[in-house]
């Protein structure tokens, strides 16, 4: 299984340099292996937690920093209890939302992944970390659906939010962008090969 994993913790973080690698080879085939360029950009981004008690909020995050251990050690039932309970406390804070959908997009559950990102995203106001790392986990999912007008524009949104992978997976969707991308292919082609083009 492909794991694009984007756990929110206090240092913003994707879960695993594995997890970027795979991403990056996957999306982006003629970069090298590994080589990621501005994927974590967005964590310069902060998530605005003034409006939650102080107590509570050092709780829950206590709660999703075991729950993000979990899930990167295989323990995805224990990861989700974990992020449920940060939900109970503090339900108004989008980031346990956005951790839990990675737990359940890592269980085969894409539709529940789907509505804590929804839920993640309308919670934050579309801004800051969180909202920027589950704008980019739902694009990815919609982009796995074929679903590319809705990817792009979560791609898009995000790469606002200043997420350089978001950016170039918004130019990888755009039609325009890949015909001309496929035009330009056909010339360069023409320009190495003059033999071949003349045959055909």
């Amino acid at each position: 299984m492909i794991s694009f994993s984007a756990f929110s913790t206090d240092n913003g973080k994707m879960a695993t340099a594995h997890d970027r690698a795979v991403l990056q080879a996957i999306f982006n085939p003629t970069t090298p292996f590994g080589d990621i360029p501005g994927l974590n950009q967005e964590e310069e981004l902060i998530d605005d937690d003034s409006g939650f008690d102080t107590e509570l909020l050092k709780q829950v995050k206590e709660l999703e920093m075991r729950g993000v251990s979990a899930a990167e050690a295989g323990d995805l039932q224990a990861a989700l209890q974990l992020f449920s309970q940060a939900i109970q406390i503090l339900p108004q804070r989008a980031s346990a939302y956005n951790n839990r959908a990675q737990a359940l997009r890592l269980q085969g559950n894409t539709a529940g992944a789907l509505g804590d990102l929804d839920r993640a995203i309308s919670l934050s106001g579309s801004t800051g970390r969180t909202a920027c790392q589950a704008l980019v986990q739902r694009g990815l999912l919609r982009r796995l659906a074929c679903q590319s007008d809705e990817a792009r524009a979560d791609f898009e949104k995000a790469a606002a939010l200043g997420s350089e992978f978001a950016r170039q997976q918004a130019v990888l969707l755009n039609p325009y962008a890949a015909l001309c991308n496929k035009m330009l292919s056909e010339v360069i082609n023409k320009l190495r090969n003059p033999e071949v083009s003349e045959n055909l």
